[in-house]
This record gives C-alpha cells, sequence and structure tokens, in this order.
C-alpha cells in the first residue's frame, strides 16, 4: 500500500522535493562560485620567462616577462546521470564533458592556469562538502 492518498499527492510530493533539492543545489552552487573566485584571485601564480632564440644557433632575440605564470584549462567534472547534473544542465553551467559526464568551465582568471586550478579546486571542494560527486582537473595549453 502507498504511502500517498492519490498520484496526484505523489506527484505534489515529488515536486515539492525536487525544488527544495535545486534549492540546495542553487545554494551550494552560489557558495562554490565565491569560493573559487576567492581562491582564483587569492593564487600566486609561478611567473615565467617566455624566450624566443634565432633557430639552432640558440642566440636570444627576444624575451617576455609572464607575470600569471604558465597558460592553461581547468574545469569540475560531474557524473551526467544525477540530480545535480539535470539541474546544472537546465539552467546551463555545465556542458558535456569527454569521454562522459557534464563539465563547469572555468573561464575567469585570464589564461593563468594557477589561478583556474585553484578556482576548480575550491569549487569541487564546496560541492563535494554538499554532497555533490564532482573533481577538479586542470591541463596546460
Amino acid at each position: 500500500m502507498s504511502q500517498y492518498t492519490s498520484l496526484r499527492a505523489k506527484i505534489a510530493a515529488e515536486s515539492a522535493a525536487r525544488r527544495a533539492r535545486y534549492a540546495e543545489f542553487e545554494a551550494a552552487w552560489q557558495r562554490a562560485m565565491i569560493a573559487g573566485m576567492e581562491a582564483g584571485n587569492a593564487a600566486a601564480p609561478t611567473p615565467m620567462v617566455v624566450t624566443q632564440t634565432a633557430g639552432i644557433t640558440d642566440k636570444v632575440t627576444n624575451q617576455w616577462y609572464v607575470s600569471e605564470g604558465a597558460c592553461g584549462f581547468a574545469e569540475v567534472v560531474f557524473p551526467g546521470n544525477t540530480s545535480f547534473a539535470r539541474w546544472a544542465k537546465s539552467r546551463d553551467l555545465v556542458r558535456k564533458a569527454w569521454p562522459s559526464g557534464v563539465s563547469y568551465w572555468v573561464a575567469a582568471h585570464g589564461q593563468s592556469v594557477d589561478r583556474k586550478d585553484a578556482h576548480a579546486r575550491a569549487v569541487a571542494r564546496v560541492l563535494g562538502e554538499a554532497g555533490i560527486q564532482c573533481y577538479a582537473t586542470s591541463r596546460l595549453d
């Protein structure tokens, strides 16, 4: 015997539970975005010097100081078959990830892989604390 008095009552209860779950997702997402921006802004990239040489002679022809360090990308990856992933997709917060799942692409912080990585790790930590399965990843450009 069902705990609901009718199918209509069951649908209403499931709808209310979904709204509550989505409100929790929204709150966790907002906390994660704030933590990500703070972590990215607070990160201390390792500066680098880019050197141009004249072919095989190794004579330096030009140099550039890059205060923001190496260029790269960072993202937070989620399984694609979860309630959170469905919610995030419906809000256009994530995109399809390879080889599976969905991901939040860190677009902030210019090209600095150090700042983007700090941002992604903070987002993954906050969402993980909220019970959302995810992981951060980054790579050089």
